[in-house]
């Protein structure tokens, strides 16, 4: 699964792999116009000036490792500005971005992606439910992550956004832009053989779970291009995801292909995101006379019964006095501003009254048929 990067433009993109090296220099040797869709988790520059202590005087296992420290803002700046170009380059000009950050980066961050053309879409507040407490007593307890999500551009018009699929993730309530999930524990965090974490800073995947369902496709390829412990490689098998992780670090590479090896995908028919009805194919209702599905001279009713309208052959519908669409006569019967007639006129079958609305779902599966 690691390797090298080929630097060959004409290479097709490779996928389901973690290329080691400089994230730069590999993102720059891709294809432009790939990737689907990239999450990154950058080093947040978090200018620890020692260690820090519990108030038993025991250590916390803190951000120190070489990768996450700069010479001063100027370099971490320039550092971001590089990182975003690239990854810009190599993604779709359907594709979008997440980033996610603290209060030390993200800022620096959102301002260069705006500087470089792209298109914030949200800002998404990742609420810790189990954060780590803040033991000098010196600052309100650091509860939140803030995430990025942004086009490639401003004039983009396309982007994946299954909006539906979300809805339903949140029991038919729409999704909102803060989202509670605990931070990584237990099993799901790795840990080396004397018990300590592979990565101090791997992401949940209740996180990666909910952004992937949010704003990929299967068979989409998401890159990665801070790619660590393998967060993103694993959802995306899960999912049925294209993934291609780029790493400097060897051990975390090889823990990574390690966690995903073990992995699971889900069937493909599980992982398909709920169709928004924006994608389902119009069907008028006078497409319904013409399949004879609903025949001139029907009746339709309200949803108690005491109101009836005659099916024209025209697809209009008459009321007494009252003639147009489903929708017009719909609301004028109910001295309403305005009505769904799809939901509102039933039809009867036997004793019951059912809505036309299932004679459209059937008009569009003899259409899929």
């Amino acid at each position: 699964m690691a390797g090298k990067a080929d630097t060959t433009q004409e290479q097709a993109i490779p996928d389901n792999r973690i290329l080691i090296g400089d994230c730069i220099e590999l993102m720059e040797a891709l294809p432009a116009g790939s990737v689907d869709m990239v999450f990154a988790d950058p080093p947040y520059n978090l200018q620890l000036g020692g260690e820090l202590t519990r108030p038993d005087n025991s250590r916390v296992d803190a951000v120190d490792d070489d990768w996450d420290k700069f010479s001063d803002f100027a370099a971490y700046d320039a550092f971001t500005r590089r990182w975003l170009a690239a990854a810009r380059r190599c993604l779709k000009d359907t594709g979008t971005i997440w980033v996610i950050g603290s209060y030390h980066n993200i800022f620096r961050v959102g301002a260069t992606l705006q500087d470089q053309g792209y298109w914030i879409l949200n800002d998404v507040i990742w609420r810790k439910t189990n954060p780590m407490p803040n033991f000098k007593g010196t600052r309100f307890q650091n509860a939140h992550e803030t995430l990025i999500w942004a086009a490639k551009s401003a004039n983009q018009k396309r982007y994946t956004f299954n909006y539906d699929a979300l809805k339903v993730l949140n029991d038919d309530v729409q999704m909102r832009s803060d989202w509670s999930i605990p931070i990584c524990t237990g099993g799901e965090r790795l840990k080396d053989t004397t018990g300590r974490k592979v990565h101090p800073t791997q992401k949940p995947e209740a996180l990666l779970h909910r952004i992937m369902t949010a704003a990929t496709r299967p068979g989409d390829l998401v890159l990665d291009p801070f790619f660590g412990s393998g967060t993103t490689g694993a959802v995306a098998k899960a999912l049925g995801r294209r993934w291609l992780g780029l790493e400097r670090d060897t051990g975390y590479a090889i823990a990574a292909e390690q966690r995903i090896a073990r992995v699971v995908p889900h069937a493909g028919e599980d992982v398909v995101p709920v169709k928004s009805k924006k994608e389902e194919v119009r069907i008028p209702f006078g497409s319904l006379v013409e399949q004879g599905l609903v025949r001139p001279g029907d009746a339709l009713y309200s949803p108690r019964g005491d109101i009836a309208a005659r099916v024209r052959a025209d697809g209009s519908i008459m009321a007494g006095d009252k003639v147009g669409s489903i929708h017009r006569v719909g609301a004028q019967v109910q001295s309403a501003p305005a009505c769904n007639g799809w939901t509102y006129w039933h039809i009867r079958s036997g004793r019951d009254l059912l809505p036309i609305d299932l004679l459209r779902q059937q008009a569009r599966a003899r259409l899929a048929a």
